[in-house]
Formats: structure tokens, C-alpha cells, sequence
């Protein structure tokens, strides 16, 4: 029986004169060619692309880890100093890196103060053009100049948004002060602090402004006292500052003045075990976060009936089951945590209450075990996490050959991704193979199909004659 079938808008005609439907028996030859190597194309390229993104998510994880060692990884982080102030309204302190224990009294006499300049009054107010011709106005803040560029016939209100549209990101703003005539004043504040940083502006006279002199009721210049210096003592000593955030008054210590009430507060600089459990709790949970990912991509899944002995049992592997690459990753982590330190009295992680949990593999901060380590031993656990030898610089170490530029993991993902391109030129091919094999097919069996109507035409033309022959001798 003959068939009819289209693709891509030719029609092909099958079993004219054979009766054969030839275009279905290709199809089926060359479906059973193709199928071995494809359905083997297919899986390497969905077990490449899951151990691609497994790789990913571990490279992702330890880069992640190693930045949470590496912002750990001071003296201070360990050390467990805090820095109070008896008086949060007058100044606040907090520690960085090179801080000690100590304590300090601090008298602060006043604050630093910033500019605030006016201009001389602008009758008419905000919708007053100030310019007919377009000009620039030159800001001048110490030593510093700075230049904005005003379009003609501005009014006031243009004058001051393009002053903020320029010069915001300096921290200085302008606005309108408008009085019961309607008339307008701009006034200009500056966030910087300190001595001699009065503003002054130029350009358009009637917005001219001296910030060195005082502005009268009508005229321009500074509103207020001129901008001054943070004045204050530490231990009694004499000190200025141009900000009222101070780091270099106490090694190690920022102050940030909140008021000048000439009082004495006292910084205080001890020992804080709470901050430094919180540190500890930090390094456990940058090791845990990095473990679950690393047990997610390696586990195996149990499926089905819950003995392993039963026939509906399975069990479903990650990406990286079995992966040589993991458990060299993750042996090399977990022999840092069993290897002795040098820190006096301290040197291993589970004097500290830091342990592994079997099932899991990931750590637990035993609260009470830490708390009475540090009653007797809080000055070693610096050493015991921190320096050359420390568990944090280990660590980091034991990793560095996975997560550097070209290292484990990035050979391991281009690897795999050189294996994605192989498949793809592999499919290329395949495909290429089964077009020659069905315009081969076909040319075949449609000969075939030829042929046999040739033999039929051949043969029903003798069966006529023979029949006339027939017919003529029965005459």
C-alpha cells in the first residue's frame, strides 16, 4: 500500500509500485541506528552538565569559607576586646585590629563644627531670574574649588538644584529660606567638618557669599559661629580634630564625639568573652555552611522500601558521589581540626567545646565547655586560631590548591566544559551521519520501489498478450 509523507514542505511518495510503505521501514532503520549513540550523547551531557554545577556550587561554598577565614583571621578577632564608654552621649568607641586592654578618660570641650553660609536676600523669591546670560559659580570650601554651570535665565530655585545636582556627592546642599514678603536667602550646608572649611561662592553677584564674615539680617555670609575643630583630652593631654570620628588618638581605638559637655568619660578596653564566642560561633558556622554543601553534591539517597534488603529498595547518587577530588578536598580541611596548635595551655579545638558530629561531619560550640575554657585560658585562644600556625592560617592553606586561579576545582570545570564541546561536535556529527544514512535508505527502497513496478509493468503487459494469444486460438 502506498504512502504519503511531507517534511519541510516536500512530499515524498512511498510504495507507488511496490505497495511497500518504504518511507516507514527507513524511518525505523535508521531510529534503531541512532539511538545507542544518541541516548549515550544524551546521558554524558546531562551527567557533565550536573557535575559542572555541582563543581560550581563547591567552588562558590569555598570561596565563600575562605573570605570568612580571611576577615577572621586577625589578632584582634580573637583576642576578645570590646570598648565601652561610660557616657554613649559624649562619645562611643569601638576597636580595631591593633587595640590593647586599657583604660582611658576622655574630656571633650566641644565638637567639630561645619560651615553654613547665607546670600544677601533675592526679592521675589524662588521664581526670581537670576541670570540673563548663562554663567558658572564657583564653590570654594579651603583649599578646595569647585565650579557648576548655570544655564541662562535661571531662577533661584534652578540656581539651587543645580548647585545639589553638582555638589551632593561633596556633601554639600543648598535651599531656600523664604520670609512672610516672599522674599528668598539660599543657604548652604557642608557635611565636612573642622577649622578653615568656610564656603564662599562666586559667579552671580547677587548670590555672592564671603563664608569668613558673619551675614547680617540682610546681607551674606556665615550663619552662626565659624566652623572650629573638635577640641578634647585623652589622659588630660591637649587634642583637635577636624572630624568628631577620631582614630588616632588610642592605638587601635576610634572615638566618635556625640557631644561636648567638658565631662569625663572613661574608654574602657578589656576583655569581652562574648565577643569572642561570637568570633568562634562565626568560624563554626563558616566550616558547617562550607560542609553542607560539599555532603549535598556527595551524598546518596535511599529510595523505595526502607530495608536495603528489599527488591523496591534504591538509591539515588549526587553529582559528585564518589568524587576522588571531594574527598581529598574534604580530608585535607578535617586534618586541621585534629591537628595540635602551639597555644600554651590550649591546643586543639575541642578544649574550646568545638566538636565534630558524627553523622554529619559538622562542628558544635559546646557554650559551657567554652565559657570555662576561658576562665583560665581566654589569653591562648588567639594563638590557637590565629598566626603562622594557627588553624585559621592552616586552614586557608589546605585549600588554596582548590580555590586559586587555576587550581582543582577551575581545571576540573574547564575540564568538563572541554567535554560539553566534545558532545556537541559529537551530536553535530551524529546528526550528520543519520541525514547521509536516510538520503541512502531512501534512494535504496525507492529503487527498490522502481524495480518492482518495472516487473509489474513487465509482467501485466505479457499476461495481455498471452491472454489475446488466448482469445485469438479460441477463435
Amino acid at each position: 500500500m502506498a504512502t504519503v509523507s511531507s517534511t519541510t514542505g516536500a512530499t515524498t511518495v512511498s510504495g507507488v509500485g511496490s505497495g511497500i510503505d518504504t518511507a516507514s521501514i527507513v524511518s525505523a532503520l535508521v531510529a534503531a541506528e541512532k539511538a545507542p549513540k544518541q541516548s549515550q550523547i544524551t546521558a554524558q551531557k546531562t551527567t557533565t552538565n550536573a557535575t559542572l554545577s555541582a563543581i560550581g556550587s563547591v567552588k562558590s561554598a569555598l570561596d565563600t569559607y575562605r573570605t570568612a577565614l580571611s576577615k577572621l583571621n586577625t589578632t584582634n578577632s580573637f583576642i576578645g576586646l570590646s570598648a565601652t564608654s561610660s557616657s554613649p552621649t559624649v562619645a562611643t568607641a569601638t576597636i580595631g585590629a591593633k587595640a590593647a586592654a586599657g583604660s582611658y578618660s576622655l574630656v571633650v570641650n566641644n565638637l567639630a563644627t561645619a560651615s553654613k553660609v547665607t546670600s544677601a536676600k533675592v526679592e521675589g523669591g524662588a521664581s526670581t531670574v537670576m541670570n540673563t546670560d548663562a554663567t558658572t559659580l564657583t564653590l570654594t570650601q579651603g583649599t578646595n574649588a569647585y565650579t557648576i554651570d548655570i544655564p541662562a535665565n535661571s531662577t533661584l530655585q534652578t540656581v539651587r538644584d543645580t548647585i545639589n545636582t553638582s555638589l551632593q556627592a561633596k556633601g554639600i546642599t543648598a535651599n531656600l529660606v523664604t520670609d512672610a514678603n516672599g522674599d528668598s536667602r539660599l543657604v548652604m550646608t557642608s557635611t565636612t567638618t573642622g577649622a578653615n572649611t568656610e564656603m564662599s561662592l562666586s559667579g552671580i553677584p547677587a548670590l555672592a557669599i564671603d563664608g569668613t564674615v558673619a551675614g547680617g539680617t540682610d546681607g551674606a555670609g556665615r550663619i552662626g559661629a565659624a566652623p572650629v575643630d573638635a577640641s578634647f583630652t585623652v589622659d588630660g593631654l591637649p587634642l583637635t580634630s577636624a572630624s568628631n570620628t577620631v582614630d588616632s588618638a588610642i592605638s587601635g581605638v576610634t572615638l566618635s564625639l556625640v557631644g561636648g559637655d567638658s565631662k569625663e568619660t572613661t574608654i574602657t578596653v578589656g576583655s569581652s568573652t562574648t565577643d569572642l564566642k561570637a568570633n568562634v560561633q562565626a568560624f563554626v558556622d563558616a566550616y558547617n555552611a562550607l560542609m553542607t554543601v560539599i555532603n549535598t553534591q556527595t551524598k546518596v539517597t535511599s529510595t523505595g522500601a526502607s530495608s536495603s534488603t528489599s527488591t523496591t529498595a534504591a538509591t539515588t547518587a549526587a553529582a559528585l558521589t564518589g568524587d576522588s577530588t571531594m574527598r581529598n578536598l574534604v580530608s585535607s580541611i578535617r586534618s586541621e581540626l585534629t591537628k595540635p596548635g602551639e597555644s600554651g595551655s590550649l591546643s586543639v579545638l575541642s578544649q574550646i567545646g568545638i566538636t565534630t558530629t558524627q553523622t554529619t561531619g559538622l562542628l558544635t560550640l559546646d557554650s559551657t565547655k567554652f565559657d570555662n575554657a576561658m576562665k583560665t585560658s581566654s589569653g591562648d585562644v588567639v594563638g590557637l586560631f590565629t598566626g603562622e600556625n594557627g588553624i585559621l592560617n592552616r586552614m586557608t592553606a589546605a585549600t588554596d590548591s582548590y580555590a586559586e586561579t587555576g587550581g582543582i576545582l577551575a581545571s576540573k570545570q574547564k575540564t568538563l566544559n572541554n567535554k560539553l564541546s566534545d558532545l556537541v561536535d559529537d551530536q553535530a556529527a551524529l546528526d550528520l551521519r543519520i541525514t547521509n544514512l536516510t538520503a541512502t535508505l531512501s534512494a535504496k527502497y525507492n529503487a527498490m520501489d522502481t524495480l518492482v513496478a518495472q516487473i509489474k509493468a513487465t509482467s501485466d503487459s505479457i499476461l495481455t498478450t498471452l491472454n489475446a494469444l488466448n482469445n485469438k486460438s479460441s477463435d
